[in-house]
């Protein structure tokens, strides 16, 4: 119990991130929580508790999502390619709140939305997106290249101190 004590309210957050309806984000919770104690002989201590058990609750909001047939499609790694993250010159206004930008990101296409989570509030990897996702490095760069031009479109407006 004490464990549930300490984790719940930033597994829930977690979760509300990946699923909007408060309902589902707290069945996904609990959820993960059940699973993380039937597994808690895997864990090994490599990381933190909280680390392990927020990695169990992002994989269990991706599943609820699958199953609501939001996939993400792989783009052909033949035909698109991104030669060069730019996530080290991608920089938002110091006027942005947290909010704004939560609300930029839900705005964005589905396909896009789950990566940028992912990279920008999560702390994930393409390696660690694409083991996550089921799809390679190269659709996680591009989804991610993708979905930071759409959330650099959406917050240009605050910037620039334009409406919608």
């Amino acid at each position: 119990m004490a464990l549930y004590k300490r984790y719940c309210e930033g597994m829930f957050i977690v979760a509300q991130r990946y699923l909007k309806d408060t309902a589902a984000a707290e069945d996904a919770m609990q959820e993960a929580f059940i699973k993380a104690f039937q597994k808690l002989n895997q864990f090994k201590g490599d990381v933190t508790f909280g680390a392990w058990l927020k990695r169990i609750v992002i994989n269990r909001c991706l599943d609820i999502i699958k199953a609501r047939k939001m996939e993400l499609y792989a783009i052909n790694d033949e035909t698109m390619s991104i030669a060069d993250d730019d996530s080290h010159n991608w920089q938002v206004s110091d006027e942005t709140t947290h909010s704004e930008i939560i609300s930029a990101i839900d705005k964005l296409s589905s396909n896009y939305k789950t990566v940028v989570k992912l990279y920008l509030l999560e702390g994930y990897d393409h390696q660690e997106i694409s083991e996550i996702l089921n799809i390679t490095e190269s659709a996680s760069r591009t989804n991610l290249h993708r979905g930071k031009s759409q959330l650099k479109e959406h917050l240009k407006h605050l910037q620039y101190g334009t409406g919608y």
